[in-house]
């Protein structure tokens, strides 16, 4: 066994971000990803200010950032006669440290795979490598490895992080009697469109009702000779979930035929909703899912992050930042306790209540509960919002959701690096010879 190595399942956003911030400690890594060939899969995201701080302390620069996507400067809630509910600024012009990113999801998945590629070396990576399971040993684990030519092997290692995702080998090991992906009975189609930008050109904006509504935000700038941004949309409605998702497995590829009946007269002099989902290249539908908390991350020299820790719905555009997020509070505490238990047992200390109880929050809609309270006391149409809901209330319920998150402006800004750029796992218990 190599002296220190960890494995990381999963080449993810969560599994390249520890794999970089491993490195950046010195701590010895190899990712096993199951997919045969990185490709640039998904559509927008967004990055918080609390995780951007994370991606610049590893390195990665704001030019970075700008080749998948561009600052965020505006989030907004519109009810269903078009007129706003609440908005805020967003990122730097919020009074963060940071800036707030909407990116190209696969794009930034590509460009820290790069990273890791140019800092690790090629053989960091080992693709077509599924993780289905791992067994405890005396001085370590042992992860058992499925390969894409049919074959099998094992790899011992000092840990394992399981960063597997919502179906998480890993996981399913750890907690065999958890329950099935639970869905709420959110169905969502994705896109991206070419179109012009609105408000302040970079703007986020959930429109409708916490259960029939759109979102919609630029992850790229304008092009100079058309005006044209690309736009990353997503359409939702909310249908019976008494029995459970019985559709046809959890992702397929659409046609605007599917949703439009769903966002008819959806149009307004500033933004055409069937049109801008007309206008998509290729449209994805997914349930909206999620899984229950579960008590711990940890079972022994295993732990899990990412989305196989906590996977939550995207109300919150938070679930790729506390990928991030986890990583680095995983890289300090091995700088406390070096590549052992012990720092697994700290970092799930840290972590798994307060991010569990994030689970729950946004399954009651997380910041857009707001479209929620509004649909409640109106419909979700008004003449003036401050009758419906007073903007000290509006103010306070943003406040509430951006502490749980993690990137209260002022705390965020105060707060000490999770970990410094000059930080190296603790001397007195790591050994770092391969």
């Amino acid at each position: 066994m190599a002296a220190n190595l960890v494995i990381i399942a999963g080449g993810g956003i969560g599994g390249l971000a520890t794999a970089l911030t491993l490195h950046q400690i010195g701590v010895p890594c190899l990712v096993l990803e199951a997919v045969r060939e990185m490709r640039p899969l998904g559509v927008g995201i967004n990055i918080q200010p609390n995780a951007v701080r994370e991606l610049y302390d590893l390195g990665i620069t704001a030019a970075d950032l700008d080749s998948v996507g561009m600052p965020a400067e505006e989030w907004a809630l519109v009810g269903l006669n078009g007129k706003d509910i609440y908005s805020e600024p967003r990122g730097r012009l919020a009074g963060y440290n940071w800036p707030q990113y909407a990116v190209h999801r696969g794009e930034l998945h590509l460009l820290l795979y790069r990273k890791v590629i140019e800092r690790l070396g090629a053989d960091a990576v080992r693709l077509g490598s599924r993780v289905t399971g791992y067994r405890k040993t005396s001085d370590g684990v042992v992860a058992q490895v499925e390969h894409a030519d049919g074959s099998s092997s094992e790899i011992s290692a000092d840990l394992l992080i399981g960063a597997d995702g919502i179906h998480s080998a890993v996981r399913a090991q750890m907690h065999p009697d958890q329950p099935p992906i639970h869905w709420g009975g959110a169905l969502m189609w994705r896109g991206v469109t070419r179109a012009k930008p609105i408000r302040t050109g970079a703007s986020f904006v959930g429109l409708g009702t916490h259960r029939h509504r759109v979102v919609f935000y630029p992850i790229s700038k304008p092009d100079p000779r058309t005006g044209l941004a690309l736009i990353n949309w997503i359409a939702e409605i909310t249908l019976d979930n008494a029995e459970g998702w019985k559709q046809y497995g959890w992702f397929r590829e659409a046609a605007a035929e599917d949703l439009l009946h769903h966002f008819e007269g959806w149009s307004w002099d500033w933004l055409d909703v069937p049109a801008l989902i007309q206008g998509a290249e290729a449209i994805f539908e997914n349930p909206m899912i999620d899984r229950d908390p579960v008590p711990t991350w940890q079972d022994g020299p295993v732990v899990l992050l990412g989305d196989a820790a906590h996977a939550m719905y995207p109300t919150g555009s938070n679930g790729a930042s506390q990928a991030i997020v986890d990583a680095r509070v995983l890289g300090a505490a091995f700088t406390q306790h070096g590549p052992t238990p012990a720092a697994l047992a700290a970092y799930n200390a840290k972590l798994c209540e307060p991010i569990s109880k994030l689970i729950l929050r946004n399954r009651g809609a997380g910041p857009f509960g707001l479209l929620n309270i509004v649909d409640e006391r109106c419909g979700g149409v008004f003449d003036d919002i401050d009758d419906v809901i007073a903007p000290a209330e509006r103010t306070e319920f943003m406040a509430g959701y951006k502490a749980a998150a993690g990137f209260a402006v002022q705390e965020l800004n105060a707060a000490p690096p999770i970990l410094p750029r000059s930080a190296g796992a603790s001397p007195a218990k790591a050994n770092l010879a391969i």
